[in-house]
């Protein structure tokens, strides 16, 4: 529980008044997980999620069951959260078919999933980083044709597993891109956490040059080494105002094995109250979340901020 009048609220200059938390935990957090997640439980955590507060919660991805069988369950979850708008519950899709299954269940908001770099692009999707734009292209046309909102997720922004550096130029041109294709929106994913505070300052910039303004971009860490709040703070300063977080700190990625935990909800939430920030979320409502699947998960939470609240061991 938050002791009363912590964090103590003090601003920064040229930081955003309000930040819009796009949680992936139920999506991206449990689809990393060994074992799988009963439906109902999925269901009741979303729900639990979307009580807490938060406005974006990403509930499933219409993957063929094969890649990710965590989620294989998405057509008998989505229909258990008809009485959430649906406008609050993005969903993956990888392609025309995984579209026709999120829209034939209602689904307002999709993301597709690209690289920046071609190692991941192969690992994930199999194609080249340009077959696979290629491929998302009637995916996104039909989406917008039907008055669906399309994010477009970008791995491997900051550095692979695999080809080392990624250079700025080369994220720059994937995410002009995935707008010109017609995306509303983008999520620069740090996949494995090496991004430092100067390098997402840089590609913002760079991305600023490219004509891509900070209303379309949000941010997606990794706190493999300990820099998601840093890099966070550092997307602040420059106007981003849409960050990923994942509750519990949930989450890796399959295709990348050196990818620890998304930033985890808590945290985020804990600084950006603390400056300020208004995030429309209740951060016990969220701790009690988080503890409790936790428990379901038989594991305490990374977050730090979870382990104060919570008295976690």
């Amino acid at each position: 529980m938050t002791a009363a009048g912590l964090p103590m609220e003090i601003r920064a200059d040229g930081l955003p008044t309000r930040v819009r938390i796009h949680e992936v935990g139920a999506r991206d957090g449990l689809q990393n997980e060994q074992t799988v997640v009963p439906t109902e439980i999925k269901a009741e955590f979303i729900h639990r999620l979307a009580a807490a507060g938060l406005p974006a919660v990403e509930a499933t991805s219409f993957v063929h069951p094969k890649w990710v069988p965590q989620l294989a369950d998405a057509e008998q979850l989505f229909p258990m959260l008809d009485d959430l708008d649906p406008q609050r519950l993005p969903v993956l899709v990888p392609n025309e078919r995984g579209l026709d299954r999120a829209l034939a269940l209602g689904a307002r908001r999709i993301a597709v999933f690209g690289s920046a770099t071609e190692s991941f692009a192969q690992a994930n999707l199999n194609r080249t980083v340009d077959e696979a734009l290629a491929m998302f292209a009637p995916v996104v046309a039909r989406a917008k044709d039907a008055g669906v909102h399309v994010r477009g997720y970008l791995s491997m922004c900051f550095g692979d597993p695999w080809e080392g550096p990624v250079p700025v130029a080369q994220t720059v041109r994937v995410c002009r891109a995935l707008l010109d294709l017609g995306c509303d929106e983008l999520s620069l994913g740090d996949t494995i956490g090496v991004a430092t505070p100067g390098h997402v300052q840089t590609l913002l910039a760079a991305l600023g040059e490219a004509q891509v303004p900070a209303s379309r971009i949000g941010v997606h860490f990794h706190d493999t080494y300990g820099q998601a709040l840093a890099n966070t703070f550092a997307a602040l300063q420059h106007g981003i105002t849409t960050i990923d977080a994942s509750a519990g700190g949930l989450g890796g990625c399959p295709y990348a094995k050196s990818a620890t935990g998304n930033l985890a909800t808590e945290d985020l939430v804990w600084m950006l109250h603390g400056l300020g920030i208004e995030t429309g979320v209740d951060l016990d409502l969220l701790t009690a979340t988080s503890v409790w699947m936790a428990g379901v998960l038989g594991r305490p939470s990374p977050s730090r901020t979870l382990r104060a609240l919570s008295h976690q061991e």
